[in-house]
């Protein structure tokens, strides 16, 4: 039977940390993996552009012994050139295994609804479940440790990424607050199942809108831009909004001594982080950002296999 990764929520905490496991001995010994998706293609499709999904992806399947294809939004123009049921049939038939990375997060649904090939979520715009995968083993890699003990402030919009680390935390029985001005907080339905989740490991789930008192204990502070993809219209009017929850060097004081600082990247420096911030020996966002080709490989392994 056929395995997707639309959400977090797909893989339950032990096959979450079954990947981790996978992930680390990829990233130990990279040949002993080398041949395990040989003759494997997986088509990439992109609705919105990115360095990290684009790179990792590509990278990620060629060493595994695979191939990608590169679909751009003018070859597909899903829904409008044609149907997400057309592409999902015809793909099926040529490649082992289908990235998405796109708007709406029912066009992710519906592809891995009429595909019988696994589709793995690369981002919509209601989660980016590749990247809290990232991050999560980058924490354990980090602390040596994904339990209750470790509290993750994120910082700003209540967006995809914020809502996959609420995911995450959830299965994984980490602590994740979350630090948004008042009606930016994380979608409801989304707050909604990851608490539902979290009753079952002990995590615990917070919205706090002082930033000051949303970091104090924190061992990881994270951050995304403040107007996503689409929003550029609302960036100026945003500017103001999310001022006083950009990470710098005095909010960052006020948090654990050890702690770590955490961007899905691309940062807009001097707006959500400062120059000292991300660039100070705290700040693990290069790290973070490799660990997407190891994530994701283990991931293409476990469904393309």
């Amino acid at each position: 039977m056929k395995k997707d990764f639309l959400s977090i929520r797909d893989f339950s905490k032990e096959e979450i940390l079954e990947t981790f496991n996978l992930a680390i001995d990829m990233k130990k010994d990279p040949l002993k993996y080398s041949k395990s998706l040989t003759f494997k293609t997986l088509a990439l499709i992109f609705e919105k552009p990115s360095l990290r999904t684009r790179t990792s992806f590509d990278v990620g399947i060629q060493q595994l012994g695979g191939f990608s294809l590169y679909l751009s939004p003018n070859e597909i123009n899903l829904g409008k050139r044609e149907s997400v049921h057309d592409v999902a049939k015809n793909l099926e038939r040529m490649v082992q295994g289908i990235m998405i990375r796109t708007f709406a997060h029912s066009i992710v649904e519906d592809m891995a609804k009429y595909a019988s090939i696994p589709i793995i979520n690369g981002l919509t715009d209601f989660s980016h479940p590749c990247q809290a995968m990232a991050d999560f083993l980058t924490i354990l890699e980090v602390k040596g440790k994904l339990d209750n003990s470790i509290n993750i402030t994120y910082m700003g919009d209540g967006n995809n990424v914020a809502h996959s680390l609420l995911f995450a935390g959830a299965r994984l029985g980490v602590n994740v607050t979350i630090s948004s001005p008042k009606g930016f907080e994380p979608n409801l339905a989304a707050w909604q199942l990851a608490t539902e989740d979290a009753k079952a490991t002990g995590a615990k789930l917070q919205v706090i809108y002082d930033p000051l008192e949303a970091v104090r204990n924190a061992d990881v502070i994270y951050t995304d831009v403040w107007a996503s993809m689409g929003q550029e219209s609302e960036a100026q009017i945003r500017k103001q909004i999310f001022s006083p929850y950009q990470v710098n060097m005095k909010l960052f004081a006020n948090a654990k001594p050890d702690a770590i600082f955490m961007h899905c990247l691309p940062a807009h420096r001097g707006d959500e982080v400062t120059d000292e911030v991300i660039d100070s020996p705290h700040s693990v966002v290069f790290h973070e950002a490799e660990n997407r080709l190891h994530a994701q490989k283990a991931i293409m392994y476990q469904l393309m296999k």
